[in-house]
């Protein structure tokens, strides 16, 4: 459903109607029909979206104005003549899909509903861009919708100019394309998006230079500890660096991501033990507030940070994105009942590790499936009542599924957490487990779909540092490499650089993105691999990796010429 390949719809548009209201009415579908397509409809029929849906939410007024909206506002302005009269809908959503601009009109689209999510109204092209973060294209009967089975939709997604993240998408509407992708208005939509994105990155700059001018005047003196913050950029000074601990850091991160909503003048309020004091100081540009920057001062009796231990907030539930809060969220009204829940997503995405702070306190049993397919040692000593934790659910063998069963037959009102890692195939046992326990799931967004938390879970993963020791920091350049890497290994794989870097690096200073490795340094591939060259391209990085950078010894240890590995690394930039 992508425009990088034809559109199912515009191969088979008849017999996909066809499929369509096959599937409406529960008859079984043809093989011919694509099974992106019959996915799409499945998670909007799950949903609960009526397919004859006749009139959406309207859009509630919006409180302020969202800052993608102010930057688009001056380029779909300029770019809404070229829409025509009555042939096409420009849309513009946030992150979230809801609805923040329309302009145009087309008959067969009906009046815009405020939310664009496959939750509101089931398969659309803004969702699918979202989710592949690329170009998307939708139409006719591939919507679940009976309104917009006449309609073709393209959309792209708008990405921030820090770290890449997702902002909103621009969609296009029109009547149902009679030649199917490419849409006809797709370079319009594209050309839409960089114009707004540049618009995004002038402004960035502005508000990036307004920090660096309030940390450098604050900072001016010898020995001053002053750090500027705006949620995203961090300027830390020496002095400064020698009192902030991750505590203290966190807070004033807090404090800045906060500073746009409330006043936050005057001193912050430090966890006990922090040995120093911060006077906050907003930084402001054309009334927006834009960050923070806080005069730090010692105390003249700082009590011992050994005597005075600070917890710090649970790694599981790190991250302010609005698809983490939404996860957590949903997962702490879910598990407020006792019936069982189940968390899936990728691996190391912290399925486990959020499983244990919904449990709270108190002991908790684990099975684990992976080292117990049939749970023959797990269940025999569980107690009924303690809460019990499974994991690794897609591991269970079918004498495990069994007697799942039947402690959940036996005591239903257990407190049963598992969690699921799809990607392996699964017997016929096991996936009518998963169908009955779909209703209560949670699905853990992976890693590279909330780069915006990178900051705030370094933060929390970095250890303590030793007495006397300054905590672990980062420059611009080095963050802004973890965020752009795709992080195929989620939290546990960033848990793992973090810790390596804290333990075993002999530079002082922040860390720099030369220290990073190979593969988070290099970034993902600018355009697209095939499965062969993702491979080569892991096997050049390891190599460079074991080496340490020599190119010289990589190509020998490869069996290549020097010329042919800067050749592929070149190619791989591109």
């Amino acid at each position: 459903m992508t425009t990088t390949d034809p559109s199912p719809a515009a191969t088979a548009r008849p017999s996909l109607r066809l499929a369509r209201e096959r599937f409406l009415s529960g008859r079984p579908l043809p093989r011919s029909v694509p099974e992106e397509v019959v996915a799409a409809w499945r998670r909007a029929r799950f949903f609960g979206v009526p397919h004859d849906l006749a009139e959406p939410a309207t859009r509630p007024p919006l409180t302020g104005e969202p800052a993608l909206l102010g930057a688009a506002r001056p380029v779909l302005d300029r770019v809404v003549p070229a829409l025509g009269v009555g042939g096409a809908l420009l849309v513009l959503t946030d992150e979230r899909l809801r609805v923040l601009w329309t302009a145009g009109h087309v008959p067969e689209f009906g009046t815009c509903p405020a939310f664009l999510s496959e939750q509101e109204v089931g398969n659309n092209s803004a969702a699918l861009a979202v989710r592949v973060r690329g170009r998307a294209e939708v139409h006719g009967p591939e919507h679940f919708l009976d309104r917009w089975q006449d309609v073709s939709a393209v959309s792209v997604p708008v990405l921030g100019p820090e770290g890449g993240q997702v902002l909103g998408t621009v969609t296009v509407g029109t009547r149902l394309c009679a030649t199917g992708a490419p849409h006809p208005q797709a370079a319009f939509a594209e050309a839409t998006v960089a114009a707004i994105e540049t618009e995004l990155r002038a402004r960035a700059g502005w508000d990036e230079r307004v920090l660096l001018d309030a940390y450098v005047r604050a900072a001016r003196g010898p020995g001053r500890a002053v750090a500027a913050l705006d949620g995203r950029n961090r300027l830390v000074s020496e002095a400064a660096q020698r009192l902030l601990t991750p505590e203290v850091l966190g807070v004033l991160e807090r404090t800045a991501a906060g500073a746009r909503d409330t006043d936050v003048s005057g001193f912050a309020e430090l966890p006990e033990g922090a040995g120093c004091t911060a006077r906050v100081t907003p930084v402001r540009l054309d009334g927006r507030t834009l960050g923070i920057v806080a005069a730090l001062e010692p105390l003249d009796d700082p009590a011992p940070r050994a005597s005075t231990p600070v917890s710090s907030p649970p790694v599981a539930l790190s991250g302010s994105s609005v698809p983490w809060r939404h996860t957590v969220g949903h997962a702490v009204e879910l598990a407020r009942s006792r019936e069982p829940l189940l968390l899936t997503g990728e691996r190391g995405t912290g399925k486990s590790a959020l499983a244990r702070e919904l449990f709270g306190p108190g002991p908790v049993q684990v099975a684990d499936a992976a080292l117990d397919t049939g749970l023959d040692q797990a269940l025999p000593g569980w107690r009924s009542d303690r809460p019990l934790l499974l994991r690794h659910a897609e591991r269970l063998a079918q004498p495990g599924v069994a007697a799942l069963n039947s402690l959940l037959d036996r005591h239903p009102d257990t407190r049963l957490l598992i969690t699921y890692t799809p990607g392996t195939p699964v017997g016929p046992c096991l996936q009518r487990l998963l169908d009955k326990l779909s209703a209560r799931s949670v699905t853990l967004p992976p890693l590279r779909e909330r780069a915006e938390d990178i900051r705030e879970l370094v933060s929390a993963l970095t250890p303590r540092p030793a007495p006397g020791q300054p905590p672990l920091t980062w420059t611009m350049d080095a963050l802004h490499a973890l965020e752009r890497y795709p992080w195929p290994g989620n939290v546990t794989e960033l848990a793992h650089v973090v810790r390596a870097l804290a333990e075993h690096r002999r530079m002082s200073g922040p860390v720099r993105r030369a220290e990073l490795p190979d593969a988070v340094r290099e970034g993902p591939a600018a355009r697209p691999l095939s499965p062969m060259e993702r491979a080569e391209r892991a096997a050049i990085l390891e190599a460079l990796r074991r080496h340490g950078g020599n190119k010289a010894r990589t190509a020998v240890a490869l069996g290549i010429g020097r010329a042919t590995l800067y050749r592929k690394l070149r190619e791989y930039r591109r």
